[in-house]
């Protein structure tokens, strides 16, 4: 987060279950959990975004009330220090369904800095549709969270920033980097910057909806693409 800071970035993104742990990796059971200290923890992590004025997103799972479940979510916390906002995975692995988290339910999207983002984690990128949704709700950069070293994960990030003409952030831990590091995707599917693999790191990139060399993505073929979806560019076209 200092690091983030000293460099001028105004959010500082981390992976899933970056503070808690990931289930079957650092955490074999919740009885092993010591959710207080996560508690003190998250406390700790807003005081210091408070003092940095830096917006700050990272994953940790979120203990619900037996017999529940905990959910896998990433926390957003403002640059005042509040945790302002919870989401919460809605596609889980069969994995996680069957033996670690409880589903969320709705989708999250947020501002800051006059540029809307929406959240999502991991294997939810196997799922275009809630790509496609978030694109509606008019999100200008997606932050995704992950615990994977699978590259295809990497592959579908760039597929859906490129799809859907809007920034993407994709940020894995340091274990997973060797074959998926994180990175930033801009509106075509380029990548705009990358953690050395293997080796700890932070990748800083600019959302600039101005930037010259993004005008065609994000006022043509977005709009045209809406348009084309929703069935407008071609009604009254169609022959038998």
């Amino acid at each position: 987060m200092r690091r983030a800071s000293a460099s001028g970035a105004e959010l500082a993104h981390f992976p899933e279950g970056a503070l808690s742990g990931y289930a079957g990796q650092e955490i074999w059971g919740w009885d092993s959990v010591n959710w207080d200290e996560i508690e003190a923890e998250l406390a700790s992590i807003g005081a210091l975004a408070r003092e940095l004025g830096l917006w700050v997103c990272l994953g940790s799972a979120h203990a619900l009330p037996a017999p529940h479940r905990p959910h896998n979510s990433i926390w957003v916390i403002s640059d005042q220090g509040k945790r302002v906002h919870r989401y919460d995975k809605r596609m889980c692995s069969n994995s996680e369904v069957t033996y670690w988290f409880t589903p969320g339910r709705a989708p999250l999207v947020f501002d800051v800095a006059g540029i809307r983002l929406g959240v999502a984690i991991c294997i939810e990128a196997a799922f275009p549709a809630l790509f496609a949704e978030y694109e509606a709700m008019q999100v200008q950069c997606m932050l995704v969270s992950c615990y994977s070293a699978d590259p295809a994960h990497g592959l579908m990030a760039r597929a859906h920033a490129a799809t859907n003409c809007y920034w993407l952030s994709l940020s894995t831990p340091m274990s997973c980097s060797a074959t998926l590091p994180s990175q930033g995707v801009g509106p075509e599917g380029d990548i705009l910057a990358q953690c050395a693999p293997g080796s700890p790191g932070m990748a800083l990139f600019t959302i600039d909806p101005d930037a010259l060399q993004y005008q065609i993505p994000l006022h043509f073929r977005r709009p045209w693409r809406a348009r084309a979806r929703s069935g407008e560019i071609y009604a009254g076209l169609a022959v038998d």
